[in-house]
């Protein structure tokens, strides 16, 4: 009885493997794959390899004849899906190699060489695959941004536009051909495909997208308009940054600050926020408060090199808070040992920050940071003229002297380190020198570059850096 019930079981099993199809096997496989199940879908089919190699019957020649193909891309798929990517581009690339004239397979394994960091083999993948399907949405989305990753905004814009045309509806894909419009100052396309794109989706993103456009275009009220819409329809701090930002590039400091502001109580740990904010006040007078905000971005983002000089300008006109200031500086300068303005900004708060409490140490150390500062980077004009003013402030006339010379040899136009040299000139008895230096700093006093240009430099750098336009969505 029981040697009965055994064979029938025996039987009833290999009717049921004998059932289980090559179409069938894949098919179990693409429901677990598609039910999430990467790791179930790779053990079906490789058990079912394993078993076809083994058995060497007619079932398994037609399984991995017909269904090869199949087989390797789903295995490619949950390989990945697992982030086994060596396995993944195992059965990818031979899935290519099965069937080379599918556009699915080239660009499946186009995104397995991105993820593992081949982009020029990616971009190769993803040629192919437009190639075969010159008409297809996916394929020319996917090389168009493909092209924008590896930086050649110029050859990505076509495909892009001509995904477009396929599917006018496709949102990312239209933001993106917009922001590269932009980057390549296609500033009339850029619009038009902004605006267009407004009545497909309109989102905050995609006004503060317009409002870079109008920027950058020069339209600075439009620009100004479109960024405020933005950060009302949506508060983010990207949103809030960049009208807070715009109205601090064309000096509407008071309503910046505002914004700035709100900005900071609703992203307490945004530096970038505490750095708008800092700067706009420090811009509208009220220095105190920027070194507030300034520490505070400091302490947020220590290595942030842009936080610094504004720090060291704000700190300049406020020095109750110089204790903390010198702290950050030299917190900063330990960290960045190889960075000359790190040294530079140290050297600069000991000196500014206690001059009635220096004593010979302090002036030692302020000069070893200079000359450290000089070391790492020789062209660095505003620590040779610093160093000029602490050797000239000791009565040292003969080292004073050479750090001028090379100010105003890296930076003719310097009128300051003209006027200190012909100074220094007339205290050693070399007054021809020093007439030819007063002549020049006269001479350029008139056209002396103001400091509030330098600075508003400084804002333009800090706000389009901060920005960020060239980042596409995922």
């Amino acid at each position: 009885m029981f040697v009965a019930s055994w064979l029938l079981c025996g039987t009833i099993v290999a009717q049921q493997v004998e059932r289980q199809t090559p179409e069938k096997m894949v098919e179990a496989a693409q429901a677990e794959y598609n039910a999430g199940r990467p790791a179930e879908a790779i053990r079906l089919l490789s058990s079912y390899l394993e078993e076809g190699s083994a058995a060497g019957n007619a079932e398994s020649d037609v399984g991995r004849g017909i269904l090869t193909f199949q087989i390797d891309e789903l295995l490619g798929l949950s390989y990945a899906a697992l982030h086994q990517d060596a396995q993944a581009l195992r059965y990818l690339e031979s899935a290519v190699r099965v069937n080379p004239k599918s556009e699915e397979a080239h660009t499946n394994l186009a995104a397995s060489l991105l993820r593992i960091g081949r982009g020029e083999q990616a971009l190769e993948e993803f040629q192919r695959a437009q190639a075969l399907a010159p008409r297809s949405y996916k394929a020319n989305h996917n090389l168009g941004e493909a092209l924008l990753q590896a930086n050649r905004l110029s050859e990505g814009i076509p495909y892009l536009e001509a995904a477009q045309g396929i599917q006018p509806s496709a949102y990312d894909n239209g933001y993106d051909l917009a922001m590269a419009e932009l980057l390549t100052k296609q500033y009339g396309k850029a619009r038009m495909v902004a605006e267009s794109l407004t009545k497909v989706k309109d989102t905050g993103e995609l006004h503060n997208l317009r409002g870079q456009i109008e920027e950058a275009d020069g339209k600075y009220v439009a620009a100004a308009n479109e960024f405020e819409r933005a950060a009302h329809m949506d508060p983010s701090e990207e949103n809030l940054f960049s009208w807070g930002s715009e109205l601090m590039l064309h000096r509407t400091y008071e309503p910046a600050i505002e914004i700035f502001h709100v900005a900071v109580q609703k992203y307490l740990t945004s530096a970038r926020a505490w750095i708008g904010l800092g700067i706009s006040l420090y811009a509208r007078g009220l220095y105190e408060d920027a070194v507030k905000a300034l520490l505070t971005a400091s302490d947020l983002s220590p290595a942030d090199a842009r936080v610094y000089y504004f720090l060291s300008k704000a700190s300049n006109s406020s020095p109750t808070q110089m204790d903390e200031v010198i702290k950050r500086f030299e917190r900063y300068a330990e960290a960045q040992p190889k960075d000359a303005l790190a040294q530079y900004y140290y050297a600069m708060s000991l000196w500014k920050g206690r001059p009635a409490e220096a004593g010979a140490s302090d002036w030692k150390q302020v000069e070893v940071l200079l000359q450290r500062a000089i070391a790492l980077d020789d062209k660095m004009v505003d620590a040779h003229f610093q160093l000029g003013n602490l050797y000239a402030d000791q009565h040292q006339y003969e080292r004073s002297i050479p750090e001028y010379a090379r100010a105003v040899e890296l930076s003719p136009k310097l009128a300051d380190a003209h006027y200190r040299l012909g100074t220094d000139y007339m205290r050693m008895g070399q007054k021809d020198k020093a007439q030819a230096e007063f002549a020049v700093y006269q001479k350029l006093r008139s056209e002396h570059m103001a400091e509030s240009d330098k600075e508003g430099l400084a804002v333009q750098q800090f706000v389009y850096s901060s920005q960020a336009p060239g980042e596409t969505k995922p």
